[in-house]
């Protein structure tokens, strides 16, 4: 069991903050022991440096603070006054923002000034003053570069995870919508099926004795709904199960099965009149499956809820820019199947619409009876 690295990346940084500390500390102890004082105050400073990464900007300005008090007590430079540096670089790589590192690089030129005008006479070597000049100024731009590509990989860093998040937000919007798909198609074929099929099983129940070819006609429509259902969850259940190399069994589902519907009906007792109107050429399947699932949830409405008995106008208008489609009935049925659908297949159709970018809409007809209206623009004369 892997239980992570033995020493945490803080604990490593730590180490390095001490060890800095340690670095300066020992150049004080190395300052001449005429100047004790010098040494304690370079002490102070490597202690002080080991926050040097939690508060940057205190740290930098206590630093500072104590290089001025040794040059105001002891009139010199010391090798341990490198602890401004560092706490200069601090400020610039780990301040807020890039205005501490100028401030912190304007500290320590005013530093810088402020040493000449304190020991000026005692730096003979113009040289080495120049020396500790490009010292800071390279330390100040090593430093600006590293804060720089500190920002880029935070910045880089943020975009990677937006990039995650939204790719994850993308895969559940696409994963809902495969889901709100897979759930109409269940309840088209389900609900349907079993609304003709409860029909017929009914119908043959009454009429068995009397009219055994009756029956027969019905078991057979039973039979037939049975098989077309079953071989649709088979198609579904494929697409569920995936990582096959073979293709899921498809069933073309185009406008030829709008009179199957109509006549399964009509053997329901349901009085259907269909019409299709216009040219089908150049309609996709997509349009050809919407506009069959329309009518099949139609009927099925019909069926649960008007019941046998009642009458139906089934209107396709394959127009040259949309598709209209209409299922109308009269209300007038008997012995509905009944249900408690909750309002699904209305919400299906409606979003199989809205897939199309058509408008939709459905309510009770004048006098009695319920319509169904759906207007599907078409691909392939609309691009």
């Amino acid at each position: 069991m892997d239980d992570g690295p033995l020493f945490p990346t803080q604990w490593w940084w730590t180490l390095l903050d001490v060890a800095v500390a340690a670095v300066v500390a020992s150049l004080a102890l190395q300052a001449p022991t005429s100047e004790p004082k010098a040494m304690v105050i370079g002490l102070v400073m490597a202690v002080v440096l080991i926050e040097r990464r939690r508060r940057p900007v205190l740290v930098m300005g206590v630093v500072s603070a104590l290089s001025v008090v040794q040059l105001l007590l002891v009139r010199d430079l010391s090798v341990h006054d490198v602890a401004v540096l560092v706490a200069m670089a601090a400020v610039v790589t780990h301040g807020k923002s890039m205005r501490s590192a100028y401030v912190a690089g304007g500290v320590v030129a005013v530093g810088l000034l402020f040493a000449l005008l304190v020991v000026g006479d005692t730096i003979r070597d113009a040289v080495l003053f120049g020396a500790v000049v490009a010292l800071c100024v390279v330390v100040w731009l090593v430093s600006v570069v590293l804060r720089l590509r500190k920002d880029a990989a935070a910045a880089y860093a943020d975009r990677a995870a937006t990039a995650e998040r939204e790719r994850d937000h993308l895969v559940a919007l696409a994963a809902a919508a495969e889901r709100a798909a897979i759930a109409r198609e269940l309840h088209d074929i389900v609900a349907h099926s079993l609304a003709v099929m409860i029909v017929q099983a009914d119908g043959a129940t009454y009429v068995v004795d009397k009219d055994p070819a009756g029956a027969r006609k019905a078991l057979r429509t039973v039979a037939d709904v049975g098989r077309d259902a079953l071989e649709d969850m088979h198609r579904i259940v494929a697409v569920l199960r995936g990582g096959s190399d073979e293709p899921p069994p498809t069933r073309r589902v185009g406008l030829d099965q709008l009179e199957v519907l109509a006549e399964r009906a009509r053997v329901a007792d349901v009085a259907v009149e269909l019409r299709v109107t216009g040219d089908s050429a150049g309609i996709d399947a997509a349009e050809e499956l919407t506009v069959v699932r329309l009518v099949q949830e139609g009927l099925t409405n019909v069926l649960r809820h008007a019941g046998p008995g009642a009458s139906v106008e089934i209107a396709v208008d394959l127009l040259d820019d949309t598709v209209e489609v209409s299922v109308a009935d009269d209300g007038a049925g008997r012995t509905p199947v009944g249900g408690t659908s909750g309002g699904n297949g209305l919400v299906g159709m409606r979003e199989r619409v809205l897939l199309h970018n058509g408008r939709f809409a459905a309510g009770p007809r004048a006098g009695s009876g319920w319509r169904v209206h759906a207007v599907l623009p078409r691909k392939a004369n609309s691009a």
